[in-house]
């Protein structure tokens, strides 16, 4: 029934437009922010799983940063033991030289310098403030150490030093590898939730856009209809 004091065509039309433009506003900030949810008031529950799930990834930096620290500890002081292990094999050889008679004092000279290769290869093998390895149980530099026997015990000492921190870096490696697949499975995760769908959005702003379009056509039309009753008058 048609009616000048009610325009009920007019209400519903204004009423479709209205829910049209919110709709329209809804999509446009899901392809702006590329967001589903990015707010507590799209999805309260969502919301604050995917932010748990963002907040754990974070935390794990801390996490990959100490296994990164003492990865670099091992891989210097692996470094440093190479040359360690290099120096103290001439070294062997030079006292085996020593205990045979040969020219101990050409032989001396160069035993001595090696011993403080060793010595300052030890001191330098160190990252970010980290100990550096334990001194070699025998004295190697002092009088009568040249010995093929107190060689190879400090270089017995170091091989197992060495085979720890092989070990070390190794586990390092494998614990970084597994941290950095939970930072990237938890941070998935938590896109699963939240992200939106850019495709089906940009298609869903077409057609709301077309719709708004028709709506103001709608309400003109529902607005119109008064002036045409009030023709029946005339």
């Amino acid at each position: 029934m048609a009616s000048i004091n009610t325009n009920y065509g007019a209400m519903v039309a204004a009423q479709s437009f209205a829910a049209t433009s919110r709709e329209l506003d809804k999509v446009q900030n899901r392809v702006t922010t590329g967001l589903k949810v990015s707010s507590a008031k799209d999805n309260g529950a969502v919301w604050a799983i995917a932010n748990t799930q963002k907040a754990n990834a974070k935390a794990l930096d801390a996490t990959a940063n100490n296994l990164l620290r003492n990865q670099s500890i091992s891989d210097v002081r692996i470094a440093a033991g190479e040359t360690m292990m290099a120096a103290l094999t001439e070294m062997k050889a030079l006292a085996a030289a020593i205990e045979a008679g040969g020219v101990t004092t050409a032989y001396q000279a160069d035993y001595t310098a090696l011993a403080t290769e060793v010595g300052n290869a030890r001191t330098a093998g160190v990252f970010d403030g980290s100990a550096a390895m334990p001194a070699a149980a025998t004295a190697l530099s002092a009088a009568g150490s040249a010995t093929a026997a107190n060689v190879q015990a400090v270089i017995d000492e170091y091989a197992a030093i060495l085979q720890t921190e092989g070990t070390n870096a190794k586990s390092y490696e494998r614990q970084l590898a597994f941290t950095q697949k939970l930072q990237d499975a938890l941070e998935a995760g938590a896109g699963n939730l939240v992200d939106a769908d850019l495709a089906k959005e940009s298609a869903r702003l077409t057609a709301l856009q077309t719709k708004q379009q028709l709506g103001v056509q709608a309400l003109s039309i529902a607005n119109n209809s008064s002036s045409a009753l009030l023709g029946l008058f005339r």
